[in-house]
Parts: C-alpha cells; sequence; structure tokens
C-alpha cells in the first residue's frame, strides 16, 4: 500500500504544489501565472481531501473529521494573523469577516449541500440528534459571544471588546473548543458516529466496497497525515498568492473588498466541503454534519484566542461586532439549524433550505 500511495499523484501534487508556492510568494503574478496556480491549487485540494480519507479511515470516526477541521482551522487562524501583522489597522475586521463566512460556509452550504445529496441518493437521511444537538448549541454560544455581543456592549464605543472583555472570550472560546472535543472524543464518542444504514442503502452506496476495506496500516497513515499538513499549507499559501487577482476582479466588478475574505475561505474550506459530499453519497450524513459543525466550532473557538493573543503586538482596532444583516442571516441559520437536526433526519427539503440561506449570505455579501 505504501508503494501504491508513493507512486500516486496525491503525493507529487503536494509536492508540485509547494514549489509553486515558492514560486509565487509575494511576487506580482500574470494571467498565464495565476492560471497555474488555480490549476495546481485545486489539484492541492482534491490531494487534501484523498488523505484526510485515508487517516479517517484508519482512526475511525469522529477522529477523522476531527483532523481534517483542525487542520484547516489551525491553518486559517495562521493566514489570518499573518495578514493583519503585515496589514496594519486596514485589516481590523478581517478576523470577523472570516469567521463569519466559515460559520456561514460550514453550517449552510456544506451542510445543505450534504443534506441535499444524499437525501436526493437515499431518499431520506438520518444522523444522531445527541451529537449535531451538542455542536449547534456550541456554534450558537461562541457565535453569540464573539461575534454578536461586541456590537452590544458598552466598554468601547465601536463594535469591539476591552481588553479584559476579549481575554474572558478568548479563554471561554477555547473553553469550550476543549470541553466539544471531550465530549465528541472521549466521553460521548457514540453520539458522532454515523447510524448505521440498512442493507438495501448500503447496496446502493457507490463506497460500499471502499468502506469495508482494511484499514491502512500506521505507517501510511502518518504518511497521509504529513502529505495532509502539506497539502493544506498549500491550498491555503497558493490561496493568498493569488488573492491579488481576486481582489482586482472584486474591484472591477464593483464588488465590497470584504468580500475577497469569502472567496479566500470559499477555497480553503473547499477540501472539507468536498469531504463531506463524498460522505453523504455514502449514507454517512453523521460524518458530512460532524466536518461541518465541527469546523465551524473549530474556526470560532481557535481562532478568538488567537487573535485575543496577538493584540498583544497588533496595532489598531479588533472589530469582532457584526451588522445588523449579518446577525440576522446568524439567527435566521441557528433557527434553521435548530429545526434541521431536532428530527433526527431530514429530506431534500431542509439541504434546500439551508442552501438557499447560503445563497443569501453570499448574495447580501455582494450586495450589502
Amino acid at each position: 500500500m505504501i508503494g501504491r500511495l508513493q507512486s500516486s499523484w496525491t503525493v507529487a501534487v503536494p509536492a508540485v504544489a509547494l514549489v509553486v508556492l515558492v514560486l509565487s510568494w509575494q511576487r506580482n503574478l500574470g494571467a498565464v501565472a495565476v492560471a497555474v496556480v488555480a490549476v495546481v491549487l485545486v489539484g492541492s485540494i482534491l490531494a487534501a481531501v484523498h488523505h484526510a480519507e485515508v487517516i479517517a479511515h484508519r482512526v475511525g470516526e469522529p477522529f477523522g473529521s476531527l483532523v481534517l477541521a483542525v487542520a484547516v482551522t489551525v491553518i486559517e487562524v495562521a493566514l489570518i494573523v499573518t495578514l493583519m501583522i503585515s496589514g496594519g489597522p486596514e485589516t481590523a475586521s478581517l478576523a470577523r469577516d472570516t469567521v463569519f463566512a466559515a460559520v456561514m460556509i460550514t453550517v449552510n452550504g456544506i451542510v445543505g449541500l450534504s443534506l441535499l445529496v444524499g437525501a436526493v441518493r437515499f431518499g431520506t437521511v438520518r444522523f444522531n440528534v445527541e451529537g449535531s444537538g451538542a455542536a449547534l448549541g456550541v456554534i450558537a454560544m461562541l457565535a453569540t459571544m464573539t461575534l454578536v455581543l461586541p456590537s452590544f456592549t458598552s466598554a468601547r464605543s465601536g463594535p469591539e471588546f476591552s481588553p479584559a472583555q476579549l481575554a474572558f472570550a478568548g479563554i471561554s472560546s477555547l473553553a469550550l473548543y476543549a470541553a466539544f472535543v471531550s465530549t465528541q472524543t472521549v466521553r460521548h464518542r457514540d453520539f458522532f458516529l454515523p447510524v448505521p444504514a440498512h442493507a438495501g442503502r448500503r447496496a446502493a452506496a457507490a463506497d460500499d466496497a471502499e468502506e469495508h476495506a482494511a484499514p491502512p496500516t500506521t505507517r501510511t497513515a502518518l504518511l497521509s497525515l504529513g502529505l495532509l499538513a502539506v497539502a493544506l499549507v498549500a491550498v491555503v499559501g497558493l490561496a493568498k498568492a493569488v488573492s491579488p487577482a481576486i481582489e482586482a476582479g472584486v474591484k472591477a466588478a464593483g464588488i465590497p473588498e470584504s468580500f475577497v475574505g469569502v472567496i479566500i475561505a470559499l477555497l480553503v474550506l473547499t477540501p472539507e466541503g468536498i469531504a463531506a459530499t463524498r460522505a453523504a453519497l455514502r449514507d454517512r450524513i453523521q460524518t458530512s454534519l460532524n466536518l461541518g459543525y465541527g469546523s465551524a466550532i473549530a474556526s470560532i473557538g481557535l481562532t478568538v484566542p488567537v487573535i485575543a493573543l496577538s493584540t498583544l503586538w497588533l496595532e489598531g482596532p479588533l472589530i469582532l461586532g457584526l451588522g445588523s444583516t449579518q446577525i440576522v442571516l446568524l439567527t435566521l441559520t441557528v433557527v434553521v439549524s435548530v429545526l434541521t437536526v431536532a428530527p433526527g433526519r431530514a429530506t431534500r427539503l431542509q439541504g434546500t433550505v439551508h442552501l438557499i440561506l447560503f445563497a443569501a449570505f453570499i448574495f447580501l455579501a455582494i450586495n450589502p
């Protein structure tokens, strides 16, 4: 298996992507160079999904989805901090915009698409209410405490926390994230395991033979873990490399500059979206929910503490509070998600509702 893995394109692409990243870093790219970087970026995304699935097959659920969610979020946080340090006061709202975009992409985009494709194939998809409901509760708490409250506190004149409030929010976010991971992986791991499918539905899954294949060896899984890290670094780095071209296109189209952050968030979260969709096509919708909700929790629970710590050397204000339109979208997302999760099963309707809500977020980001 090691030999087959090492001869695969999924090993070559991350290495090539790193070379392209080094050659393109901090350079003005022409049209041809941007096209090459975009092709390599797509290949890196597909390679990341492959290696994440190898690891998930080895360690099982929910550890597999947790590895991908945390890996993507850690690199995303590093990118945010790097951009904020280099961008100065102009990036005061970058963390807020990126985190909010990540929440909307994961909770509505990834989850909605997974529910829709799963329901189209199997009619009704089923999942564990206990695990999905617990994850959704953590998301609602984290998002409200870190993205909504700053718009209503009075310690500062703008939508930002005072140093003491920011420290409390950072510590609380980290504690909530640690409590969730402990619940997901130790105390109540069964809440986050896929619901067993009926025999007929198992036979209908195209990847059924792959699911029952022998797990990869520890050496293969470790190799995939390293290659996953390389591929994700390449995804984030290449996304940053093409961001000037994206920004120029956004300005030329008359779209608000904040939409660049949405585009980059979409690129960074694409590996999780593909992995979640493939899990849904195998009638493992709980894995899809683990990826979507887990990524949202990690995005807030890891970003806010790091940003709070980085304010020790960052200059200028740190805007965390959402605007009124964004608060309405977040509130609607929580309400719709509760109604989706509560029955423990979903149809095409629930998936469509989430995707329409995601489309509303994209449309209003373009036309605020």
